[in-house]
């Protein structure tokens, strides 16, 4: 399982030194091939190839004809790279997924449960500004077995 939060400075090659917890849930050094994408609400995701092929399962149980499946589909995967982990830890991140996602600099990585995120750290810094107060909120409605009704950013 992926978990924690991690600064980290990009390297003039844009680099980043993948943690070591990180790692070694991945299965470094024995599987140090991973699957780069475009992430949600400006992020980057790393997935591994069995869990890269579960998203895609769970994407091919939409209709494929249907607008926005079609065009997350074209957006995903056209953008998605192969990314390998160096001798040394290290990861590098194509200059249009580091434009994509506005990193520069300073960034975070995040385990979350199945892949890992990277961020912006201003990015991330706003999403916790913003949702961190929600967070009661957001457990219970994680939780239900309907999510229909909308957090607002008031609500007590």
């Amino acid at each position: 399982m992926l978990v924690g939060s991690y600064r980290r400075t990009l390297d003039e090659k844009m680099r980043v030194a993948i943690p070591k917890p990180l790692r070694d849930a991945l299965g470094f050094p024995d599987r140090n091939e991973l699957y780069l994408t475009p992430g949600t609400d400006r992020s980057l995701a790393i997935y591994t190839s069995e869990h890269l092929s579960q998203l895609g399962e769970t994407l091919a149980q939409k209709s494929p004809v249907a607008q926005e499946t079609r065009a997350f589909t074209r957006l995903f995967y056209a953008q998605t790279q192969v990314a390998e982990i160096d001798s040394q830890g290290r990861l590098r991140i194509p200059s249009e997924l580091a434009k994509l996602a506005t990193l520069d600099g300073e960034v975070i990585l995040l385990g979350v449960r199945d892949h890992i995120e990277i961020w912006s750290v201003t990015a991330w810094d706003a999403f916790l500004e913003q949702t961190q107060p929600l967070y009661d909120q957001l457990a219970e409605r994680a939780f239900e077995t309907s999510n229909t009704r909308p957090i607002k950013q008031n609500e007590p």
